[in-house]
């Protein structure tokens, strides 16, 4: 026991590490933990050997639960709502045509059995979810338009549909009929949706309801939730990573207490998980046998990022995405763990006899990380993709902090009250501080005989709002195509109930008046 906890920790020393270099060399991170664990692995220099399918399976699911949780729970629905249509119309019609394009590809040009070629189509057919946020994330890959959540919607939304061809491929080996096949997909989406919607809806109104007098039990509640999700939806039947994902949908844009620290939480458990899953998946690999299977993952790779993708990609995402969005789609379907993990799951049914499609899928998970996610924030340059004013990061609606200051930043516009006062004269608000003003190039530390200036960009240090559950915050993307654009604030029919508290565009943060005009790019802050 000793020795594993030590070999544990050095792994994840070496992880943490190898991340930097990661960042230093353009690489994605999630690459070389896969190395890693092929370095300690039988093959390897420390040759470990570890073939224990079943153990890596569960681990790997494990991680993938908690990597879709968080998928779920830190998409900001109200800006993703315009790419769901679309990213679910790739993560299910998409799915399905890929599956069966590299099905044919596998059947009749590279000679393998109709059964074989259909489960390697089924377990290839899905974007990897932990693989596109990282990279998009780790990044920082600010994207225009609603690409960034449509790749995000599309990777977590997808692993279910191949999950079900996956289980179908093998319930065809296994000589049962169509329509038993069609009734348990069926099942699995209704019963993995009604489980994730139940949860998703119940899990915030206790959270709100009750209060844990001890602080991190809000987030130890959020672990029990996502595996509740999964397992109850698997053990009646349905689809676990879907109730999973919905779950985390509902519940990341649900009014709740501390979100903030839950989201910084599960950073932290995610990355863990990531860490875990790929090293794992490294480790059980043996790069001596995959040499014989590494052309056959050359071609498959190539056929499914040239062909079959872009085909999905184009046909179904029509004329609302441009040309160069939709190559850039294209490129950004990633294959990772969910595949893996998937042709695991086919080894150790004892349906599937032999380990080809596992030694085949990890080729090809390897090199599609590799290349696509390597080359992905070059391609995102190249196709003039990237938004300066947008923050990928940005991905929850939470404005308060329960202790402490909070640092405001003001703009002194040409009409602002406290132009050409003295600090000292000025209104502040009650138990705040001026901490610094930004004028041009220069950073200026205040005294009360400072004299404020039109451009000036000055930071307040204020006390935080102790958040009794009484306000509601939330984020409006201002599109090319939405009805607000152009309007003033004045001429905006709102409810008694809302107000814009404040408008994000680019660097500035704008508190707004009737007459303060709304801009293409803008992020509204929405008092409801």
């Amino acid at each position: 026991m000793e020795f594993f906890f030590l070999l544990c920790a050095i792994v994840l020393i070496l992880c943490i590490f190898s991340n930097k270099i990661s960042n230093k060399l353009g690489i994605p991170s999630l690459l070389i933990f896969m190395l890693l664990g092929m370095l300690f692995g039988s093959d390897g220099i420390f040759k470990i050997d570890f073939n224990n399918f079943s153990m890596a399976e569960d681990i790997c699911t494990t991680a993938l639960v908690f990597i879709m949780f968080y998928g779920g729970y830190s998409t900001n629905w109200e800006h993703a709502k315009p790419a769901a249509p679309k990213a679910l119309l790739l993560s299910t019609v998409g799915v399905v045509m890929t599956a069966g394009l590299v099905c044919v590809f596998c059947h009749f040009f590279l000679g393998f059995p109709f059964a074989e070629s259909f489960l390697i189509g089924s377990v290839v057919s899905c974007t990897d979810a932990a693989a596109v946020f990282s990279i998009l994330r780790s990044k920082n890959l600010n994207l225009e338009g609603n690409l960034a959540p449509l790749l995000e919607i599309e990777s977590g939304s997808n692993d279910p549909i191949a999950y079900m061809l996956t289980v179908s491929a093998l319930t065809m080996m296994e000589g049962k009929e169509a329509a038993a096949l069609g009734g348990m997909i069926v099942a699995e989406i209704f019963i993995g949706a009604a489980a994730g919607a139940l949860i998703g809806i119940a899990a915030p109104r206790i959270v709100c309801r009750f209060r844990f007098y001890t602080g991190g039990f809000d987030a130890i509640f959020m672990i029990a939730v996502a595996m509740i999700s999964y397992g109850m939806a698997a053990i009646l039947g349905g689809n676990g990573f879907l109730s999973v994902y919905l779950a985390g949908i509902i519940m990341g844009n649900a009014k709740t207490k501390n979100k903030a620290d839950i989201v910084h939480f599960f950073d932290n458990i995610t990355m863990l998980a990531q860490m875990a899953a790929f090293f794992l998946l490294g480790l059980l690999s043996y790069p001596s046998q995959m040499v014989s299977f590494m052309p056959n993952a050359w071609i498959i790779i190539l056929f499914l990022t040239f062909a079959a993708r872009p085909l999905a990609v184009f046909l179904l995402l029509g004329r609302k995405y441009s040309v160069r969005e939709k190559i850039f789609i294209s490129w950004a379907g990633l294959r990772g763990a969910s595949s893996i993990v998937f042709a695991i799951f086919a080894t150790v049914s004892g349906v599937y006899e032999g380990e080809n499609v596992f030694h085949i899928v990890f080729g090809l998970a390897i090199l599609s990380v590799a290349v696509q996610g390597t080359l992905l924030p070059k391609i995102a340059e190249k196709l003039e993709l990237i938004d300066a004013s947008k923050d990928v990061l940005k991905t929850f609606n939470d404005y308060q902090e329960d202790a402490g200051m909070n640092l405001m930043q003001i703009h002194i516009s040409e009409e602002h009250g406290w132009k050409n006062h003295l600090v000292k004269d000025v209104n502040l608000p009650e138990g705040s501080l001026a901490m610094l003003i930004r004028r041009k190039d220069e950073t200026i530390i205040p005294k009360g005989d400072t004299k404020i200036l039109e451009g000036d960009e000055i930071v307040l240090n204020v006390p935080a709002y102790e958040s009794v559950n009484d306000i509601e915050l939330r984020e409006i993307a201002i599109d090319r195509e939405h009805p607000w654009k152009g309007c003033r604030i004045e001429e905006l029919d709102l409810e008694d109930h809302v107000l814009v508290a404040m408008i994000k565009r680019e660097d500035r943060n704008i508190i707004p008046r009737g007459k303060t005009e709304i801009k293409e790019g803008d992020i509204l802050v929405v008092y409801n």
